[in-house]
């Protein structure tokens, strides 16, 4: 055992140390970098069907914490939240399962992350004003529901979707929008994996997982500690974005042409 786990470790060692390095800037300002950590596997060599899997778990395991944090601060308003999942999980969970090649899954994913590299870019231009909207049932059901199915088919939560739209919509305050959307990152990630996990095509190596998830775990913790040594979070957004967005055009370059 250990010596599988050392030869996964030479073998993959500049993928675990690309996701400590994101874990560690990421959570020093608060954020989790699950975008990031898909970008950096769609450039190695796995299975399509073992990245979807590896960013989930990833995924529950970055906001994990950061729900119960906000459970304890009392951020949710339920009466807003639960329309916004009741929808997105059973879709994330459909979309997790749907059988799609490898070359939709990357065309889906380049579309993705570029989508995600422009609003983490525009982000801050956002002006974000204190009225919120009134509640909309059949709104929110929508919004969640087509959000949890697409998560589903790229292995994302949905949160990189679900905040600048709540952002823009005002429909609450920038603390409880940042709540719900890593509620929302937790349910869906979970609800996809167990639509990965019933479809016969599903994979993972379970080695390299369990050293990315321990990487992220342990980068988490001491970029927590640390508060901002590095960057500004508007800093990282931006460097992030630009990252993101180079890996998004190659992929679309290398499967639409």
């Amino acid at each position: 055992m250990i010596s599988l786990f050392l030869d996964v470790l030479s073998t993959n060692w500049y993928i675990i140390l690309l996701f400590f390095i994101v874990a560690v800037l990421y959570s020093s300002v608060g954020f989790g970098g699950g975008s990031s950590y898909l970008a950096v596997l769609a450039l190695t060599g796995l299975l399509f069907t073992q990245i979807r899997a590896t960013a989930l778990l990833c995924n529950v395991m970055v906001v994990t914490g950061n729900v119960l944090l906000y459970m304890q601060q009392k951020q949710y308003n339920w009466k807003k939240v639960i329309p916004l999942t009741l929808f997105s999980i059973p879709m994330a969970f459909l979309g997790g399962y749907l059988r799609i090649s490898q070359t939709f899954f990357f065309i889906l994913l380049g579309f993705t992350l570029l989508f995600a590299a422009i609003t983490m870019w525009i982000s801050n231009k956002v002006v974000i004003k204190n009225s919120k909207t009134k509640l909309n049932l059949s709104k929110n059901a929508g919004y969640g529901g087509i959000i949890g199915f697409i998560s589903g088919m790229v292995g994302i939560g949905g949160g990189i979707f679900l905040a600048p739209l709540l952002h823009l919509t005002n429909w609450d305050t920038p603390k409880k929008i940042a709540a719900t959307a890593s509620f929302f990152i937790l349910v869906n990630s979970i609800s996809g994996l167990i639509g990965q996990y019933t479809n016969p095509e599903f994979s993972i190596d379970w080695t390299l997982t369990s050293s990315l998830l321990i990487t992220v775990f342990i980068g988490g913790q001491i970029g927590s500690r640390m508060s901002n040594q590095f960057f500004t979070p508007s800093q990282l957004k931006k460097a992030t974005a630009i990252l993101i967005a180079f890996v998004s055009i190659r992929i679309l370059i290398k499967y639409l042409f």
